[in-house]
């Protein structure tokens, strides 16, 4: 197993990038934790395969270096790195048995049978195969091939770094958690260091220690998944993080005083010398409905009961409005207006988290 670093890593797919639009991933400097679990989370299109892939050595950064602890692995081939890779469509040997399939690496190494056959069945019940080991894969569900994958990519005792490529798109809805839940397992049980690529929130929040979220190949913030929730660095990360993900909105900010449409709040903090574009943040959780008339003022257009809680989805001079609100709260038409936790409100300057300038008022 190995600490990855990334130093001033960026990469373009044309020829002489010159803007920051031209790079699929923009400048990085980043350290992955050795033994740690972490998800790269984003959009399709944000950069998180690409940096996967030059992590793996499939893919050579146009600049910066990448190393495993204090090892240059920048032009290393793949087979050097000494890395496990799972992919998204299950890869396994059809003809072959579960057992086979499991054996695999440990054989290409030579390793002694008694070690791989050791080895071979701690895996299989680790992801629940020991009683089809003899089974061929050929007749296997998706799932269970890519159990074997995943399998397969545990099986060696000495890799740096296990890389999982959105390892569950294939796999049905009802069978995701189970897998995902058992993938966390493994990772607690053997102690690889896990790098899982996803855009499925619930994904990279069940299964990471760290969560690393990435847009327009930029990496916006690295966190575990309380900190991501609670104190997003970027208005991206409030919006994807979360369902619904967090309120934002234009607003204007004096000092201590925040100006949402003609509504004025007082903020528990000051700022100064803001400037671009400015916005509030706040997640649907820290709004309250409310009958004070020195409150918001909304106008509710639709109320969500999904079984735990409703979502009310509503507006206030044009701008959208999400609050959640708890199973047991009879909504009536009384509640005509919001109340914002001003403990759970952010400030952001061009998309980024801007820290108070001024003391608590």
């Amino acid at each position: 197993m190995a600490k990855i670093i990334f130093k001033n890593l960026a990469h373009s797919y044309l020829p002489n990038p010159k803007v920051n639009k031209d790079y699929a991933l923009q400048k990085i400097n980043l350290e992955l934790e050795d033994g740690a679990a972490y998800a790269l989370l984003g959009p399709s299109g944000c950069g998180k395969t690409t940096l996967l892939n030059i992590i793996s050595g499939l893919l050579i950064a146009s600049e910066g270096k990448i190393y495993f602890d204090d090892k240059d692995v920048t032009f290393s081939d793949t087979v050097d790195r000494n890395i496990a890779q799972v992919f998204q469509f299950p890869v396994v040997y059809d003809t072959m048995s579960v057992r086979k399939n499991l054996a695999f690496p440990l054989r290409n190494r030579g390793e002694n049978p008694k070690y791989i056959k050791k080895r071979v069945e701690a895996i299989a019940k680790s992801i629940g195969m020991e009683d089809i080991l003899d089974k061929k894969a050929s007749g296997l569900s998706a799932d269970a091939k890519q159990k074997i994958s995943l399998g397969r990519g545990m099986v060696r005792e000495d890799v740096n770094a296990i890389l999982l490529d959105e390892p569950l798109t294939v796999i049905d809805p009802h069978v995701k958690w189970k897998l995902r839940t058992q993938l966390k397992a493994l990772h607690e049980e053997f102690s690889h260091t896990m790098i899982f690529v996803t855009h499925d929130q619930t994904e990279a929040l069940t299964f990471a220690d760290k969560v690393v979220v990435m847009n327009d190949g930029v990496v916006v913030q690295v966190g575990s998944p309380q900190e991501l929730f609670e104190k997003p660095a970027h208005t991206f990360v409030g919006f994807f993080i979360g369902s619904p993900g967090m309120n934002i909105f234009r607003v204007d900010v004096t000092h201590d005083i925040v100006s949402i449409g003609d509504v004025k709040l007082k903020l528990k903090s000051s700022y100064k010398n803001l400037n671009g574009k400015i916005e509030l943040g706040i997640r649907p959780e820290y709004i309250k409905l409310s009958k004070d008339s020195g409150d918001i003022e909304l106008e509710i257009t639709r109320i969500e009961d999904i079984g735990y809680h409703k979502i009310v989805r509503a507006k206030h001079q044009g701008m959208n409005i999400n609050i959640i609100v708890p199973e047991d709260i009879k909504i009536t038409q009384d509640f005509k207006y919001a109340s914002f936790d001003t403990n759970h409100l952010f400030i952001y300057q061009d998309g980024w988290l801007v820290e108070p300038t001024g003391g608590k008022s």
